[in-house]
């Protein structure tokens, strides 16, 4: 078995959960946009984001091709997933993969619950500005009733004559 492509997975693996560390710092970033109210910078953050997700795209690919390669001569399955390749590989690297799978396992956790409460906030922050556009009506017209006025002027006078 050649170390060099266990070697190659690894590194990929380190890659793989510095850039998904990058996304979480950058989702913890647009939290802080959102609860500071500073929604000037989220188009900007939301790129920054996208950039990442595109660079963890691009390893994904590589990642699977090595994968592939090493559970064809490891005899597991098609698309097995790192924990089986774990459960299969040499020591060191049964090791080793088994740590990169816990490691990558606790970042997907935690930028899912991240991502989860930023979709809530950015939610409840559309709701409230529904509900306030909502409320805030330009007056109506109203209709003219009997003495000529209007009826929502003739209830303001109403109102008025009742307030003083």
């Amino acid at each position: 078995m050649a170390d060099v492509d266990f070697q190659h997975l690894s590194t990929l693996l380190w890659r793989e959960q510095e850039l998904l560390d990058l996304l979480l710092f950058k989702a913890e970033e647009k939290q802080y946009l959102i609860l500071s109210g500073k929604t000037r910078w989220l188009a900007r953050i939301a790129h920054e984001i996208e950039v990442v997700l595109d660079q963890l795209r691009t390893l994904e690919v590589e990642r699977a091709a090595v994968t592939e390669s090493l559970a064809t001569r490891l005899g597991v399955g098609v698309d097995p997933s790192l924990r089986q390749l774990a459960e299969v590989a040499p020591a060191p690297w049964n090791d080793l993969l088994a740590r990169h799978h816990e490691a990558l396992l606790v970042l997907v956790t935690d930028l899912r619950s991240l991502s989860d409460a930023n979709r809530e906030l950015i939610e409840g922050g559309l709701s409230a500005i529904g509900n306030a556009l909502l409320s805030v009506r330009p007056p109506s017209a109203g209709t003219y009733g009997a003495t000529g006025r209007s009826e929502s002027s003739a209830h303001r006078a109403v109102t008025l004559d009742g307030a003083l």
